[in-house]
């Protein structure tokens, strides 16, 4: 704190003169615009950027320099050099991948960027004695930071201003409870107010900050959880390893055994390599990551962490928190029945409590706007609203001197349980009311007994507003076998009467969370067996999410304030409304910018259009690797050359994984995710692959008897060829269904190029692939509908043998 800021505070003016701005400023005025510049020309700001994405550089980089590049880039300049260019195709193929993948990232960056900025957290800053918001990235240390209920704390600081503070530092030190700070007491960054209001003076800015250290060590834009992913790589892992003995292998039999000359060993060797490499998979993920981050930017959801897209398709419990969720943010005050008859005075009393509260919750909102404060009332004490307590309070004086304290609250906690006003209160409850109890008290605000002997005033009743497409996004969940789970601080026949009149099953036995059993295992219990729960704490949402996961269950869990946090931080998969509370913003994965609940159900869509798709096509390039490994091994152990050139099989990688895998990718998929990607996609590419690199080898030895002469090993290749083409499309053809009109195009244009490949001259020189008289070719055939009968049997035994 600068000597200037410690001069002020506590007084209105610095220097014993009498401040000549008004006497409605705060006590501190903050920093000067001088000593804000003096300040940022020193660097002392707080420079880290808000990053939802990687830089360019890294998205360059990660696309260019991989291992599969690395390996297919040396084989590419080996056939350079020993030619012909139509066997280095592969590489041309690689280098479009690559730049496809470049494109698509910096599309979803771009997306996300922009939607980022929409979503940052902009504090509110005192500033020569104005109070403004400004963003995160403006604030120079020794910044005067005004904090309310649900900010998040964005620097290090000490407080200098405090009302009631509570801040809840639980997702940096673990601990629950929340603290109450006083003046000269230090706040880290990454923490969040749960109640009161105050303010801090900035001491560490930037990468010297607490969170800031933290956010250096694990990025926002991570893939590190993605099953998918990790999937992937280790699928990739394996075959890197298969890669290095069936190299030495492929070169030693064709150079030592066969005694070919070098550049003809060297050409089937990179034949032999290149089609174990599944390339594109890596890219297609990739890629259908990022238009799933495009097409979401367009509905205004912001995707914090990439692996959020997947995790919420494979989520089977979405926790709903109702308001801001299935109700509208703001409320409406629809009655107010007294219990002593003076209507007036209560008025006044609500009207003083709503101006007692710098920033009211929606309830108060709609109070404060239906009794506004008169003036001649003042508060001398406030005892700010909390999710834990479920009540506010305020010491007033009234205009004509008289001195009272009052509770503003949850009925059902403030009276006790024999009270005959709370059946009154469960009767406005049913019909899906919100109502809230005004009651005085003899006590002080800050004695912890204050709600146990209150004399009732009044009930405050209010009206929520629904949202109206909540309905038709719970049904969505309904179908898609996602249970919903409505959990809420309010009463719970008021959340039950709420998610009944939206249609959601089991919303007529709401459970009254305070009845609900501590222990995790029991919990669970009635967690699977209910649907809505009222009167559920902060730390109660937390340990309902552990106890749902404890299930077996994904959890996802949707909210706007600042009681969701430690929930959304727990949860799976944490949703946000871009109106919340900065803290649930920032711990969320997913923020829906347009505050729309119906948003969800596209995200669900796209995570199952992601992993669904790439299941299909991660089959199909495995497929291929199975098939090439087998037929390096094969024609090791007879001894006899590798039937392919590189150029054969870049043409049939093009025509039956390729073009075809671009477009399964990209295609609408509803089948809900589910776990062992690996084990899956092996279960049908080991079996397909086996089947596929028989029938070609097959082919290959009937040829090798059939055909003599010095044109024999072309011809035996194009034999060969046919076969593997006909046997992969046909494994296209399975992983396409269920067929739709484009998908059977898909399949028949691949069957289609391959045929102008077959009769256009120039094609059969280029691809070195000629059919010889029609005993062979046709042979040729026959192998392949042997295959694919096998396939047929294969995957059906299969589907019926691990139905899922």
């Amino acid at each position: 704190m600068t000597d200037r800021a410690r001069a002020e505070v506590g007084r209105p003016g610095s220097g014993g003169e009498p401040d000549r701005r008004t006497a409605r400023l705060p006590v501190n005025p903050g920093l000067s615009g001088a000593e804000v510049a003096e300040r940022v020309a020193r660097g002392e700001v707080n420079d880290i950027p808000v990053r939802s994405s990687r830089s360019t550089v890294d998205i360059v980089r990660a696309n260019v320099f991989t291992r599969f590049n690395a390996i297919i880039g040396v084989l590419f300049v080996i056939i350079l050099i020993v030619g012909p260019l139509q066997d280095g195709l592969f590489g041309f193929v690689i280098v479009a991948n690559t730049g496809i993948g470049i494109v698509q990232e910096l599309r979803a960056k771009k997306t996300l960027d922009n939607l980022a900025v929409i979503g940052e957290a902009r504090p509110t800053v005192r500033r020569d004695g104005v109070a403004a918001e400004i963003p995160t990235s403006a604030v120079v240390l020794d910044d005067l930071i005004e904090l309310g209920p649900g900010d998040k704390v964005v620097v290090d600081g000490e407080v200098l201003e405090s009302d009631s503070l509570e801040i809840d530092e639980s997702l940096l030190t673990g601990e629950a409870d929340p603290v109450v700070k006083k003046p000269g007491q230090p706040v880290m960054s990454g923490s969040f107010v749960v109640a009161g209001s105050g303010a801090f003076s900035a001491t560490k800015v930037g990468r010297e900050a607490y969170a800031a250290q933290l956010a250096e060590e694990a990025s926002r834009f991570t893939l590190v959880h993605s099953e998918l992913r990790s999937g992937i790589s280790q699928i990739l892992k394996y075959v890197t390893w298969m890669m290095i003995p069936t190299a030495l292998g492929l070169i030693l039999t064709h150079l030592l055994t066969l005694g070919l000359p070098g550049d003809e060993a060297v050409r089937r060797m990179v034949a032999g390599i290149v089609p174990m490499i599944p390339e594109g998979l890596v890219l297609l993920t990739s890629v259908a990551f990022a238009i799933g981050v495009v097409r979401l930017g367009r509905r205004q959801c912001l995707v914090q962490e990439l692996p959020a897209i997947e995790g919420l398709a494979r989520v089977d419990v979405v926790c709903l928190d109702k308001t801001g969720t299935l109700t509208e943010g703001g409320m409406d005050v629809s009655a107010l029945r007294t219990f002593d008859g003076d209507e007036e005075y209560v008025r006044q009393v609500l009207g003083a409590l709503g101006a007692s509260d710098p920033r009211p919750n929606a309830s108060l909102r709609a109070i404060v706007d239906a009794y506004p404060a008169d003036g001649g009332w003042s508060c001398t004490r406030s005892l700010p609203f909390s999710s834990g307590r479920k009540y506010s309070g305020a010491c007033l004086t009234a205009p004509d001197g008289a001195h009272t304290a009052w509770l503003l609250g949850a009925p059902d906690v403030l009276l006790p349980p024999d009270d005959h006003r709370l059946r009154e209160v469960d009767a406005l409850n049913a019909q899906g009311l919100r109502v809230l109890l005004l009651a005085r008290t003899e006590r002080a605000l800050d004695d912890p007994g204050v709600a146990g002997d209150v004399r009732p005033a009044a009930l405050v009743v209010l009206e929520q507003r629904l949202r109206p497409d909540a309905p038709d996004t719970l049904r969505y969940f309904a179908d898609q076998d996602v249970q919903a789970k409505v959990i809420s601080g309010d009463n719970a026949v008021s959340v039950g009467a709420v998610a009944g009149k939206l249609g959601l099953p089991g919303a007529d036995a709401p459970v009254d969370a305070r009845g609900l059993p501590a222990e995790r295992d029991a919990m669970a219990v009635a967690l699977d067996e209910g649907a809505v729960f009222g009167r559920v704490t902060p730390r109660q949402k937390r340990d309902m999410v552990a106890a749902l996961q404890s299930r077996g269950h994904n959890v996802a869990m949707t909210g706007d304030g600042v009681n969701d946090v430690l929930a959304l931080k727990d949860a799976d998969i944490g949703v946000a409304m871009g109106s919340g509370s900065e803290a649930t913003r920032a711990v969320a994965q997913i923020v829906l910018l347009n505050n729309s609940f119906a948003t969800l159900p596209s995200v669900v869509a796209e995570g199952r259009r992601v992993i669904g798709n790439i299941t299909r096509v991660a089959t199909l390039f495995l497929t291929k690797t199975v098939y090439s490994v087998l037929l390096a091994i094969l024609v090791a152990c007879w001894q006899i050359p590798y039937p392919y050139l590189p150029r054969h099989l870049t043409l049939l990688s093009t025509l039956t994984i390729g073009v075809p895998a671009f477009f399964l990718a990209l295609a609408p998929n509803k089948e809900r995710a589910r776990p062992h990607f690996v084990r899956r996609v092996m279960r049908y590419a080991v079996p397909s692959g086996l089947i596929t690199g028989l029938a070609a080898f097959a082919t290959y030895l009937l040829a090798r008897s059939y055909y003599t002469g010095p044109g024999a090993l072309s011809a035996e290749t194009s034999a060969a060829t046919l076969t593997l083409f006909l046997t992969a499309i046909w494994v296209l053809a399975i992983i396409a269904r269920p067929y739709t009109w484009w998908r059977i195009a898909l399949v028949l244009a691949m069957g289609l190029g391959f045929l102008v490949v077959l009769v256009t001259p120039w094609l059969q020189d280029f691809f070195d692939l000629r059919l010889v008289g029609s005993t062979m070719p046709w042979a040729a055939v026959g192998v392949a509908a042997v295959a694919a009968v096998l396939l047929e049997v294969t995957w059906r035994w299969l589907g019926r043998r691990f139905r899922a």
